[in-house]
């Protein structure tokens, strides 16, 4: 008890000196998104593949939360470090870091968005602001319990797939939730991708072993395919994504990824189930770059694999692990415009950017 009250009154000293000194304003200085290249040698370039091989992936840096926003100014810096000691005389300051991040998507903007399926959010990277936002609510009052999948909603806001919850989240560019999307239609979502040429949002219900189309209000408009191992049927389908009037489908336990023009056609098939490099297990996220390669995520064996347009395998990155370019039970994957690749590494609490340098290659011959 003695010991208590010595505390408060040593913090109400401090901070009556602060406020007679004019100390305790709030750093104006804007914060930045830092991307925290850790685990790499001072001046070193983690690449892959390793030399001799001509690198075509260079590790970029990784996010895990609060600590990713760093001040330049000296003396703000010095300020929230003293408060952090006033607050820490009491309780241990907790910084907000990913979990078990899911998926991850940006806006073009500046702000990056990852869903946490443990800690039932949706973490907001908003550079522009300087600063993390934590939005927990899918509907109302009602928070998230499984948000796996992502997707933009083409009016700043974002789509998120609870699987939990079955529904399609809606919520805007400030986080405030908008009518769900799917509610009594979809058994267990997990992705969820919008096709911006009609703004139809296309749905992955896994349990269900279908793709439902919604409209915009959330309508069903058709179901694509039915549990089955031919093409343009599904086993688990997980993740989806939309790039240039294609929807690629991870389907999980049919070990492929298979990839439907949304115009119509025949589905093409990528990937095989098997144990060696380039073979799929337990497939996961998928996306694509500026050059059309094609990156699926395989969980299993934590590895990012590395196929170009036409389905040929090119590289592995990862391999289990917690070190720099390391993954364990790795998640989704996404491209930004810059060909960086963002990869949500689940169990090890962050998602670990990559450069993609151009100039990927098959069999020796060039693109």
């Amino acid at each position: 008890m003695t010991r208590q009250v010595s505390r408060l009154a040593v913090m109400g000293g401090l901070l009556l000196g602060l406020l007679l000194t004019g100390c305790g304003t709030t750093p104006t200085t804007p914060a930045r998104l830092h991307l925290g290249v850790v685990d790499a040698p001072e001046g070193a370039r983690i690449m892959w593949p390793p030399e001799p091989d001509e690198p075509r992936y260079q590790f970029a840096g990784q996010l895990t939360g609060e600590e990713n926003f760093v001040r330049d100014d000296r003396a703000a810096r010095g300020m929230r470090s003293f408060l952090a000691w006033v607050v820490g005389l009491f309780e241990e300051d907790q910084p907000n870091v990913l979990q078990r991040p899911q998926s991850v998507i940006g806006d073009g903007a500046g702000r990056i968005f990852v869903t946490d399926v443990s800690r039932g959010a949706v973490f907001v990277f908003d550079e522009p602001e300087g600063e993390l936002r934590v939005w927990e609510f899918a509907n109302g009052l009602r928070p998230f319990v499984g948000p796996v999948g992502i997707a933009l909603d083409g009016q700043g806001g974002i789509l998120v797939a609870d699987a939990e919850l079955g529904i399609v989240a809606h919520l805007d560019r400030d986080g405030n939730s908008l009518e769900p999307l799917g509610a009594g239609l979809l058994q267990r979502p997990t992705g969820v991708a919008r096709d911006p040429a009609t703004g139809e949002i296309y749905v992955a219900d896994t349990h269900a072993h279908d793709i439902k189309v919604l409209s915009p209000a959330g309508e069903l408009l058709r179901t694509l395919g039915q549990r089955g191992e031919a093409p343009g049927e599904f086993n688990f389908p997980t993740h989806i994504t939309i790039v240039d009037g294609r929807l690629y489908i991870t389907d999980t336990m049919n070990s492929r990824v298979q990839i439907l023009p949304l115009a119509g056609g025949e589905p093409r098939i990528v990937g095989e189930r098997g144990l060696f490099y380039g073979n799929l297990v337990r497939p996961k996220g998928v996306a694509v770059d500026s050059e059309n390669n094609l990156y699926i995520v395989e969980s299993y064996y934590d590895n990012l694999l590395v196929f170009n347009e036409e389905g040929q395998f090119l590289m592995p990155i990862g391999g289990v692990g917690h070190g720099t370019g390391r993954f364990y039970l790795p998640s989704g994957v996404w491209v930004d415009a810059y060909d960086r690749v963002f990869v949500a590494d689940t169990f090890n609490g962050r998602v670990t950017l990559f450069q993609y340098l151009g100039g990927a290659k098959a069999d020796g011959e060039g693109r």
